[in-house]
């Protein structure tokens, strides 16, 4: 049979890349109602708040202390600076192993596991700490092993959000969660450095720190413990291996354009405000000498106490502005506060400017936090969240080191005054990439309504390649359509599992068209099955619905054929 490729017409391309797909999916108010306070009313949801906002308390007092510290032990600004590296860099690295490990391992045992390691890491710096013997080298590696607990951690821990609370909860309990952290961040960091101020020596306060934070892993721990989980997606069929995992979740963000638009907002902005974190503590050894450690608590607490204004005002701020013009605003206002920090010396301004930077680091990582998991089905969701938090905490490494780097070869005020400047020069391009925009898409799982293809004999799991192939007959005054139509289709099947897909018209006869995906295995085109929402067979009917034929669309399964010679491979019609 003659083939050609069939091309896609009129595809309707907006200029961020994203097609129109306005009939295929259901309208979603603005997400969050108007009580930020909602689901603090489960709960199990308030139960892990308290745990959680405890727990985060004792990690923003080990941020100031081991920050400051590291002021102790040197002068070097890109050791200070690296400090942020290593916090960040975990993350960059084991994000999406760590997505991965909690959709495929039960999330309660992981993430006491990771609270235990967490707690384990965080007590023997304080034992070293305590006995005077730690070193910038050591304080680095120990902070960097830490923050491996918390990498492998925070995607399973954000995944359960939405196994406490109901979908239209979620952006409220998302912004709590932000809230919990930067409570924690308006306190910590002030009682972290008074901590290491009460002491005549900083290694003893810095020590007591460590210690209770160590501690404060314990009730998280113990709320995990109790919690009898009930998960709301459980695949039928066995689990994948760690591998396949990451290939399939690299594979779903390769074809989700929805996803991939937070994940360049969330790097790219983080990449250049990871300038005022960074470098935040010489900006306090410089305006605030006098105050020592408790100086820099104090500006750090400002940004936790505008974080805290912003988590309690979002929820009605995001009823009367759209997510783009919101984060375009938190975006203005970064670059003014990065060149105040830069040109200003004025304690009073840098604590007020600090104040509403807080607030916008919680607008725009709320918004975008929100943007992912409203944008994912439930089989992917961690790796989604993993992949996020490889984008932000990447920005965050990646950006401290460059800055820290221009602090040491120039001065703070350079290095805060170019980022500034590659944030406002970025902003035209964020601003073509839109977030929560229009029509969200329907994710529920569809699985359960179609039915298995019907063989005599069920193929081996792992046989595979996979061929499937669809013929289709298409009148010629709808040709445009269809391949507009089928051409959605393709980011289902490749989101699904599929390696390889393409259309073909005939050249013989131009009123057929034939559809072949690729799945490895057998397995992985029944996973793909799984994997379909309504949205995505939404698409799926619009596509068959164009067919024209006394019978439906003929769909034969094809398994690589190697040179073993005993099985026998069935060419089926079947409904697929």
């Amino acid at each position: 049979m003659s083939v050609l490729w069939a091309g896609w017409h009129d595809r309707g391309v907006g200029e961020t890349g994203h097609v129109d797909t306005t009939d295929l999916a259901v309208e979603v108010a603005t997400p969050g109602g108007p009580n930020a306070f909602g689901p603090l009313k489960i709960p199990l949801f308030r139960d892990r708040w308290v745990a959680s906002t405890v727990s985060s308390l004792g990690t923003w007092m080990q941020d100031t202390a081991g920050t400051w510290l590291m002021t102790v032990l040197t002068t070097s600004p890109l050791l200070i600076a690296l400090m942020q590296t290593a916090a960040s860099l975990p993350v960059l690295f084991l994000g999406l192993l760590a997505g991965a490990t909690a959709d495929i391992y039960e999330r309660r045992r992981l993430l006491i596991f990771w609270q235990c390691w967490m707690l384990a890491s965080v007590a023997v710096l304080a034992v070293l700490t305590f006995f005077g013997v730690i070193t910038p080298v050591m304080l680095l590696l120990f902070t960097f092993l830490l923050n491996i607990g918390s990498a492998m951690n925070n995607p399973a821990w954000q995944a359960i959000v939405p196994e406490l609370v109901p979908r239209e909860e979620i952006p409220n309990a998302v912004t709590l969660n932000a809230a919990s952290n930067n409570i924690a961040r308006a306190v910590g960091p002030a009682l972290g450095g008074l901590m290491i101020a009460a002491f005549v020596v900083p290694h003893k306060g810095a020590g007591w720190v460590f210690a209770l934070n160590s501690a404060s892993f314990a009730g998280v721990i113990w709320i995990l413990w109790k919690w009898k989980r009930t998960p709301i997606y459980k695949s039928a069929l066995p689990s994948e291996r760690i591998a396949g995992s990451v290939r399939s979740g690299l594979r779903y963000l390769r074809y989700a354009p929805d996803l991939q638009g937070p994940l360049i907002r969330a790097f790219t902005f983080t990449f250049f405000v990871s300038s005022v974190w960074a470098l935040l503590a010489l900006v306090a050894k410089r305006d605030m000498r006098e105050q020592g450690a408790m100086g820099y608590g104090i500006l750090n607490g400002c940004l936790g106490v505008g974080a805290v204004i912003g988590a309690t005002m979002l929820a009605r701020i995001r009823q009367r502005v759209d997510a783009d013009t919101l984060l375009l605003g938190t975006g203005v206002y970064y670059v003014a506060t990065m060149l105040l920090l830069a040109l200003v010396h004025a304690p009073w301004m840098v604590i007020l400017a600090l104040i509403g930077a807080g607030f916008c680091w919680t607008a725009t990582m709320s918004t975008l936090n929100v943007s992912v998991q409203l944008s994912v089905p439930a089989w992917v969701y961690a790796r989604a969240l993993g992949v996020y938090l490889m984008a932000f905490q990447g920005g965050l490494a990646l950006g401290s080191v460059v800055w820290g780097a221009i602090a040491e070869r120039s001065s703070t005020r350079v290095a805060l005054i170019c980022a500034a400047v590659g944030l406002a020069g970025s902003m035209p391009f964020l601003q073509r990439i839109h977030i929560l925009k229009g029509m969200l898409p329907d994710l529920t799982p569809y699985a359960s309504k179609r039915p298995l293809p019907g063989f005599e004999a069920v193929p081996d799991p792992s046989a595979g390649p996979v061929r499937i192939s669809v013929d289709y007959r298409i009148p010629r005054e709808q040709y445009a359509a269809f391949t507009q139509a089928v051409h959605l289709l393709e980011g289902v099947r490749l989101r699904g599992g599929a390696v390889r897909w393409g259309v073909y018209r005939d050249a013989a006869d131009a009123e057929h068209l034939n559809e072949t995906f690729i799945m490895e295995s057998w397995m992985d085109f029944l996973r793909s099955r799984e994997r379909m929402t309504a949205a995505d067979q939404a698409i799926r009917e619009r596509v068959y619905g164009m067919h024209r034929g006394e019978e439906p669309p003929k769909i034969s399964f094809q398994i690589w054929a190697g040179p073993v010679v005993g099985e026998v491979v069935s060419r089926v019609g079947a409904q697929g």
